[in-house]
């Protein structure tokens, strides 16, 4: 059986080539990107402003966790791209190819994580009015906080030491714009089995769970509205959910389009995949601040 060095294999530097297909574009296809990462900057920092002081609310706590967590999601992978669509294939280090794509999947299943919060606390705020603040106490909300990130760092840490015992013997130049788990374990010279079904379990178990209780907690919401006496009632209880629920859809339809096309899109042009790729890192943290901004009263 033949027996694999794997440090002499994967210390050495990837090549990150951008859009296959699209080089000669990569220069205007910047333009776009550029504006909508410096609108997701500024309209996240001005939320986080504009919510400064209404932490101590559990929807704004979780809200302010959202826009840290888009910020995280977008700066990974955008300064990146940006660099190679303007100045051409971009090298990162085997360590670096590692961080970005540990802080890439750990800050989507926090993402996931922290829409799931959300949704419970529009359930305890309309099924439960009167016990909002026993329920959602400050000790409360820290500790779904500090598990939910808990939960997201154990779910994705192990796809590194994934990634990290795979020996790359044949070309590290990866057609893409950033580092993420199965573009890169692609990349090796070896069986990537475990690669494949960790990630497959990953989606399964942490953010499929995440959209089940989501879907479970609104259709309780629903069921408890449509019970209110009065139609103003329904229309104010319904209109609190309004900006959770465009956010939920503009995170999850992409990214579930994305992923089930990296992993069973076969037909799928590498091309259209890459570009929905980095539209999924940069759209939804670019319009979150406008959806809440838009429906959401205090800020």
């Amino acid at each position: 059986m033949t027996m694999y060095n794997l440090t002499g294999y994967n210390t050495g530097a990837f090549t990150l080539l951008g859009i296959p297909g699209l080089e000669q574009y990569h220069v205007w296809i910047s333009i776009p990107f550029c504006l909508i990462y410096l609108v997701a900057i500024v309209g996240n920092s001005i939320l986080l402003i504009a919510m400064e002081h209404s932490l101590h609310a559990p929807m704004f706590f979780f809200l302010s966790m959202l826009v840290i967590t888009d910020l995280i999601l977008s700066t990974t992978c955008v300064p990146k791209a940006l660099s190679i669509f303007w100045f051409g294939p971009q090298e990162i280090s085997f360590p670096g190819c590692l961080t970005q794509l540990f802080f890439l999947h750990f800050s989507f299943v926090l993402d996931s994580s922290v829409l799931l919060a959300m949704a419970f606390d529009r359930y305890v705020a309309i099924c439960s009015p009167l016990r909002y603040t026993t329920i959602l106490t400050p000790r409360t909300i820290v500790t779904i906080a500090v598990g939910i990130s808990f939960r997201s760092f154990c779910v994705i840490f192990p796809c590194v030491f994934l990634v990290n015992r795979l020996p790359f013997c044949r070309t590290h130049d990866l057609p893409h714009t950033y580092c993420e788990h199965i573009g890169v374990a692609r990349l090796a010279c070896a069986d990537i089995s475990v690669n494949i079904w960790y990630g497959f379990c990953v989606l399964l178990l942490a953010v499929i769970s995440d959209v089940i209780l989501i879907a479970i907690s609104y259709i309780l919401i629903l069921c408890a509205v449509f019970r209110l006496p009065s139609q103003d009632a329904r229309q104010k209880a319904l209109g609190t959910c309004g900006s959770h629920v465009c956010v939920i859809l503009m995170f999850y339809i992409p990214a579930f389009f994305s992923i089930l096309a990296h992993r069973f899109g076969h037909n799928v042009p590498r091309t259209f995949h890459i570009v929905f790729a980095n539209l999924y890192v940069i759209i939804p943290p670019a319009l979150n601040p406008v959806v809440y901004g838009v429906k959401t009263k205090k800020i």
